[in-house]
């Protein structure tokens, strides 16, 4: 399949993909346009669209103080208790006012506003983080 979110990627839509990929669907392909045409490109490129709270239509998306991740989560019955700890920090990352569910959501955030400072593509952000978010995985699996 082929998935589709916004450009200029940081925490909730670099988590999304390594959910994705690991968990849902290791074939997937990833898209990143602008906002405003996401969903005649998502339409077009026959994608699933993601991540984008100014976007109602867009299932996959931002549910109250919930992050994207985290409806991923829902949507495609991934039980892992593992992913549900991890899904605070992204939420804690990724949602202004969360902060608190996880002291580890800090650090993360500043990693994905550091790889955004890079100026580098949002192809290569996804590939240079993806590591990151196995290693939280690892951390979160052993605590």
């Amino acid at each position: 399949m082929k998935w589709i979110t916004r450009k200029n990627i940081k925490v909730d839509r670099v988590a999304c993909p390594w959910l994705i990929k690991r968990f849902v669907d290791p074939q997937a392909e990833f898209l990143f346009v602008e906002e405003k045409d996401l969903l005649e490109q998502a339409k077009l490129q026959d994608a699933i669209p993601f991540d984008a709270p100014k976007i109602e239509a867009v299932k996959l998306n931002h549910r109250g103080s919930r992050c994207s991740f985290e409806a991923i989560l829902e949507d495609y019955g991934v039980a892992d208790s593992t992913l549900q700890k991890l899904a605070l920090i992204v939420r804690a990352a990724d949602v202004k006012g969360q902060e608190g569910l996880a002291p580890e959501g800090i650090g993360l955030r500043s990693i994905a506003q550091g790889f955004a400072a890079l100026g580098i593509s949002d192809e290569e952000r996804l590939a240079r983080q993806s590591p990151i978010y196995d290693a939280l995985y690892a951390y979160v699996q052993g605590n």
